[in-house]
């Protein structure tokens, strides 16, 4: 007996599978519908993402250009509780977000996460392209240049078109900059000129503060 609630969504999923409006991807070879999402915001995701890619290319070659050696930075911060449970991310409709734990998937408060351990970024998989990233670290670049003698500069650089960073991202440079991971993060973002599209490097430090 199927419950009146999962009905419905069951009613839903197919109706989405079925439209012409909807994009679905049908899993592994059971048939079983994975995720439907509309034509157009995949198509809107699709030409976002190679937006950024593009600009994120631009940003290496201009690194590079300024005599700095750059690569993909492939680690991030991991996130747990005060208990040591892991924390997964998990964005709603709009601007909230929400936090839960990995084992349980309860919800946890923003206030009760601790940043505590540099690590390797976990791959994704994008069910539409059928790609699985390798490592999809923060920030993006990882930047060096030798200043003199023993010492380099070791800079990361996150890459944002509108040059805005999430509230859990600014925790995350903030945690880099106190273990000292990196010297400094700039934060690559697009600055027009007329047609023309220039970068601009902010300095989180300057613009956020040590905390």
């Amino acid at each position: 007996m199927v419950k009146k609630e999962n009905k419905k969504k069951i009613m839903e999923m197919i109706r989405k599978a079925g439209s012409e409006e909807y994009e679905t991807d049908w899993g592994d070879k059971s048939g079983k519908i994975s995720t439907s999402k509309k034509k157009s915001e995949v198509k809107k995701g699709r030409t976002s993402r190679a937006r950024g890619a593009r600009f994120e290319l631009k940003v290496r070659h201009d690194l590079e250009e300024k005599g700095r050696t750059v690569d993909k930075w492939t680690n991030n911060v991991g996130i747990w509780d005060n208990k040591g449970d892991e924390v997964i991310i998990r964005k709603k409709v709009g601007e909230d977000t929400k936090y839960l734990l990995a084992k349980t998937k309860k919800e946890i408060k923003y206030e009760e996460i601790i940043f505590n351990k540099c690590i390797i970024a976990k791959r994704k998989y994008n069910p539409f392209s059928k790609v699985m990233t390798i490592g999809t670290g923060f920030p993006d670049f990882v930047s060096i240049k030798h200043v003199r003698d023993d010492l380099y500069s070791f800079i990361g650089v996150e890459v944002k078109i509108n040059g805005i960073l999430s509230k859990i991202e600014e925790e995350k440079c903030a945690w880099y900059l106190k273990n000292k991971i990196f010297s400094a993060i700039w934060i690559a973002k697009a600055k027009k000129d007329g047609r023309k599209v220039e970068i601009e490097y902010v300095d989180f430090e300057e613009r956020y503060g040590k905390s």
